[in-house]
């Protein structure tokens, strides 16, 4: 492995029937009725833009009940959708208000408490305990291996660029700003000591590996060592490699004569991705539609401590379809994923 720095890159009981509203993101203030009638259809229907309606409790219950890939004793794993939060405003949907319902319909002892989980924008796993023992035995563990800098998370991602390296470690100091009234993450080379003490910065690592790639497109698999914000969407503009349906971060990596440059972050606002030519037609998209592309980051694989479930030491959640259709269409190809130890 080898480090990169910022100068190295640049170059309740019932049925749920609350009422839920989610605020626009920016880059939905567009006439979405106009933008869903001109949309492009995708192959075999499946689509890779974001709905435009959002879940009712009771609907996002059940599609968590179908989203279960395990269950063992007092431990549950689901394989979490695009777009749902797992806290939020008390207007908001999220993950963690339907909990009750959910442990209720297992017939857990007690309701189910969040140990792992993708930020919303993100797919895969969500590991649940309703046991609070189990969950500081976990909690504990995950802490050890942290400090020892050995992921348990592996997540699988396309990029819209290749790195250049097909493999390595990316750190730097991260910490949070306002960008025309947008709160985004930036990446900080070199953090003071002042700054890191009073946890303004943070110091973060992620490891990368590039499985596949094929005309300017990659599959990478990350594992983050550190958790902060958009750690990942971060980490991967500082490569140079976007991750597709990146709509905050992938502005920073901007384009001379067909070569990649790192934009300064505190200057560069969140906007719409934009992909080559070649790229939106091999996904049948037009740029119209291109804010609602769904965001190609999936938590694949979690690891779990001996001992702690009887059945596996690994959990393993598949992409969602609309990220298998991407590799199918891009030419890209999943091998089977092995997690650092």
């Amino acid at each position: 492995m080898f480090g990169l720095s910022l100068r190295r890159v640049v170059r309740a009981r019932g049925r749920l029937r609350a009422h839920f509203s989610t605020p626009p993101a920016w880059y939905h203030l567009l006439n979405l009725k106009k933008v869903d009638k001109s949309m492009g259809k995708t192959p075999n229907k499946i689509n890779y833009l974001k709905p435009l309606k959002s879940l009712e409790p009771d609907s996002l219950l059940k599609l968590l009940k179908t989203s279960i890939v395990h269950a063992d004793g007092t431990l549950v794993a689901i394989n979490k959708p695009c777009g749902i939060p797992i806290s939020g405003k008390p207007e908001e949907l999220t993950l963690q208000y339907v909990l009750p319902q959910l442990s209720q319909n297992l017939n857990l002892p007690q309701n189910l408490q969040v140990i792992k989980a993708p930020e919303k924008e993100g797919s895969g796993l969500v590991l649940l305990s309703s046991c609070p023992n189990t969950t500081r035995y976990l909690q504990g563990f995950y802490s050890q291996r942290k400090k020892k800098k050995q992921p348990v998370a592996t997540y699988c991602a396309v990029t819209t660029r290749i790195p250049v390296a097909t493999e390595g470690e990316i750190h730097t100091g991260l910490k949070m700003v306002d960008i025309d009234g947008f709160d985004v993450v930036v990446p900080v080379a070199s953090p003071s000591r002042k700054s890191l003490e009073t946890k303004e910065v943070k110091k973060t690592l992620s490891y990368y590996k590039v499985l596949d790639s094929k005309e300017g497109c990659a599959l990478l698999q990350l594992q983050p060592v550190t958790t902060f914000r958009n750690q990942m969407l971060v980490h991967l503009t500082l490569i140079l490699s976007p991750v597709l349906g990146d709509h905050v971060y992938s502005s920073r990596v901007g384009t001379v004569l067909g070569e990649p440059f790192l934009l300064p972050a505190e200057e560069t606002p969140p906007r719409t991705q934009v992909l080559e030519e070649h790229v939106m037609q091999k996904l049948r998209l037009r740029q119209q539609v291109m804010f609602r592309l769904q965001l190609h980051l999936h938590l694949h694989q979690l690891l779990l401590p001996d001992g702690c479930c009887s059945s596996r030491t690994l959990l393993v959640a598949p992409p969602p379809p609309f990220f298998l259709q991407t590799l199918h269409n891009l030419g890209l190809n999943l091998p089977p994923m092995s997690s650092k130890q």
